[in-house]
């Protein structure tokens, strides 16, 4: 009986703990792009419905790269168009390696996959949809050798009713 109480327990805890790993997390999504190409006017949407205007969160940006990528950094440009049409402009510089060509990233197999801070400490000023469109902003037309782009979105922990 005890055994068995025992395994339940912890089958109990450890059921909690994942759960609880990724409570933090409010919105994830990738989307792939044409690895051989990514055009400059291929866009990626990403929508959020938001219904709490208390909670404070972190805006991060998720890329895997080839190692085969030919730049140490790429850049994206980011529109958040607002519940009430408004429309935020934003460019990120991910930096992907350092000035010799090692990675910064997680490296696994071919890909590398690295995270970047958007925005911290955000608010959303109203609820509704959220609409972020983002695309490359290298100078080439087409950039090869990216295989995804997410948007993640984290609870900081505190809400903003408390301050």
């Amino acid at each position: 009986m005890n055994r068995k109480f025992g395994l339940a327990l912890m089958a109990a805890c450890l059921a909690w703990l994942w759960q609880s790993c990724d409570s933090k997390v409010y919105y994830t999504a990738e989307r792939d792009v044409d690895e051989s190409g990514w055009n400059m006017n291929d866009r990626l949407n990403f929508d959020v419905d938001v219904e709490d205007t208390l909670q404070i969160f972190d805006f991060y940006i998720d890329v895997r790269n080839s190692v085969q990528y030919p730049k140490a950094n790429t850049f994206f440009f980011i529109n958040t168009t607002f519940p009430d049409g408004s429309v935020a402009y934003d460019t990120l510089e991910c930096p992907l390696a350092d000035v010799e060509g090692h990675w910064y990233g997680k490296r696994t197999g071919r890909y590398v996959d690295s995270r970047f801070v958007f925005r911290r400490h955000v608010i959303f000023p109203r609820s509704g949809r959220y609409h972020f469109e983002l695309w490359h902003g290298m100078r080439d037309t087409n950039v090869t050798g990216l295989k995804s782009v997410g948007l993640r979105i984290e609870k900081f922990g505190t809400s903003a009713a408390g301050k």
